[in-house]
């Protein structure tokens, strides 16, 4: 992507409340599943984004989060949004590389990333991840997966493109991605799809009402139109088309 078309992309995601797919209720959901956690976890929350989760995350453990991104502007906005919740003391933001982490063996009761393993790719990521976790300590994540087989041949181009020169392969299904959690040395203690409005609510609506006026301040400038269209409307349409067939899984994890 050039500078150019990064620009632009950070634009539309700029003042969303997410950047990605989900909603407090999910991460509620996913959050209650763990089990005998400390009165103060630890948490790692890698890729936060703008950090809605993040907020609640602080809500519902009552610890201290580190939440890791590379996109400073999003980092920005969590801190000014944990400050207005009184969270400023149990929040820290880090500009980071969730490819380089710098932590010491066993730093975290609990490792959380919402919509962003894909960057690092599922499998590199658990195994990359794994040691920072205490004993029984919990990684908890949502991925793109496969919800149905036989998937139409316009969505299986599409995937193969959007996940064209990242680190990760396309999608798996929920159970191959079950069976590479437990090679790896973890237990499932749960898994679940968001609900469809966890897509729009937060996310794809918020984008398509920036759209237009993007489009507007962007008319002379084709290639970013071009830009716009392939890379936010063209998504938002396979998800209105095939969203049967894909969405985001929360897993739940446990270190064994």
């Amino acid at each position: 992507m050039s500078v150019k078309m990064r620009e632009v992309f950070f634009e539309v995601f700029s003042n969303l409340p997410r950047a990605g797919p989900g909603s407090n209720e999910s991460t509620d959901r996913a959050f209650n599943s763990l089990k005998n956690l400390p009165a103060m976890p630890r948490i790692l929350d890698i890729g936060c984004g703008p950090g809605m989760q993040t907020i609640e995350l602080a809500k519902l453990s009552g610890g201290q989060i580190e939440a890791l991104d590379n996109h400073q502007p999003f980092l920005d906005q969590l801190n000014l949004n944990a400050k207005k919740e009184g969270l400023s003391d149990r929040i820290k933001t880090v500009n980071g590389d969730m490819f380089n982490l710098n932590y010491t063996k066993e730093s975290f009761d609990i490792i959380w990333c919402e919509g962003a393993i894909f960057i690092i790719g599922f499998e590199k990521g658990l195994t990359e991840w794994r040691p920072l976790l205490v004993n029984k300590g919990y990684l908890v994540l949502s991925e793109l997966s496969w919800l149905k087989k036989d998937a139409p041949e316009e969505l299986k181009s599409f995937m193969k493109a959007m996940y064209a020169g990242i680190e990760s392969s396309a999608p798996e299904g929920i159970d191959e991605n079950i069976e590479i959690a437990n090679k790896l040395g973890f237990h499932v203690l749960n898994s679940f799809t968001i609900p469809k409005k966890d897509w729009w609510d937060n996310f794809y609506s918020p984008i398509e009402a920036k759209l237009p006026s993007l489009k507007a301040n962007y008319r002379d400038d084709p290639q970013a139109l071009q830009f716009l269209a392939s890379h936010f409307e063209r998504e938002i349409e396979i998800y209105r088309k095939y969203s049967d067939y894909y969405g985001y899984v929360f897993y739940v994890l446990q270190k064994v």
